[in-house]
């Protein structure tokens, strides 16, 4: 799939509705520039994977409850932010990936396909990609699953698309029973800034392989932000045949494409 087929412009709402923007300019710096390490010989990336050391960071957590609203797929989509956790806030790769899909959907051909999220925090991604016509399972850990479910039902209840379903997911842990390859095969698995310091690196791209059978594009968005960031893309783009679709400087995001290795070019036609 050629990455210039791909569209990054912002769509904004409509006049006096539109959100301040995301609180990414808060955060550490991305990565430097340089030359691409010698297993990513299919992305496009300048980003090396050995920067010098960054100053410590941690994901910022608002202490309060919160509402936002956004416009994606010509609707308003509020969302409620919670206290419970990371994964109830929404991070700059979510807003990179809505907007990706938004403006990708018709090359894409997401209707009626059948999509998982990983770490789906608080639903947002799950939302724009249930609005454009797609079968979504939105996934995450048990003490996010309730604020991620309110915000599920609140902005699909009344639209006629297919509903999304909320399920406990831990990755690495238990796959085979709980998401059984014969009867779990996706088209498309979404995952948006679930690369940061946490210990989890190995068990997440244990289940991105599981989950991507043959066939399954993995659409993944992240702000790099941390050496251990830099060391998963590489691991990353040794499992998989992966491009860099789109950029997102704004956001200082990046949207990556892959499939299992060694996957026909027949099956990659069309995002498949």
């Amino acid at each position: 799939m050629d990455s210039r087929q791909f569209s990054t412009q912002s769509a904004l709402p409509p006049e006096g509705e539109q959100n301040g923007e995301a609180d990414a300019d808060q955060e550490e710096p991305g990565c430097e520039t340089g030359a691409p390490p010698p297993c990513q010989k299919d992305i496009l990336c300048n980003s090396k994977l050995s920067p010098q050391p960054f100053q410590p960071w941690a994901p910022k957590v608002y202490f309060s409850f919160n509402k936002d609203s956004f416009w994606y797929a010509g609707y308003e989509i509020i969302i409620q932010e919670s206290i419970d956790s990371y994964g109830a806030v929404v991070w700059p790769g979510a807003l990179a990936l809505c907007q990706f899909l938004e403006n990708n959907h018709e090359e894409l051909a997401l209707k009626d396909k059948k999509i998982l999220e990983l770490g789906s925090g608080t639903g947002l991604v799950s939302i724009v990609a249930s609005m454009l016509g797609a079968y979504v399972t939105a996934t995450d850990m048990s003490d996010v699953l309730g604020n991620m479910s309110y915000n599920l039902l609140k902005n699909t209840r009344n639209l006629r698309v297919h509903k999304p379903e909320a399920r406990e997911l831990v990755w690495g842990s238990d796959l085979t029973q709980t998401f059984p390859r014969s009867s779990c095969r996706y088209d498309f698995i979404l995952a948006a800034d679930v690369v940061y310091h946490h210990s989890f690196l190995d068990e997440l791209l244990t289940t991105m392989e599981y989950l991507c059978q043959p066939g399954t594009v993995l659409l993944w968005a992240n702000k790099f932000r941390m050496n251990s960031d830099f060391e998963f893309l590489d691991k990353f783009t040794c499992a998989f045949d992966t491009t860099l679709l789109a950029e997102f400087p704004s956001l200082e995001v990046k949207v990556f494409r892959a499939t299992a290795k060694g996957e026909s070019p027949e099956k990659k036609k069309n995002g498949h």
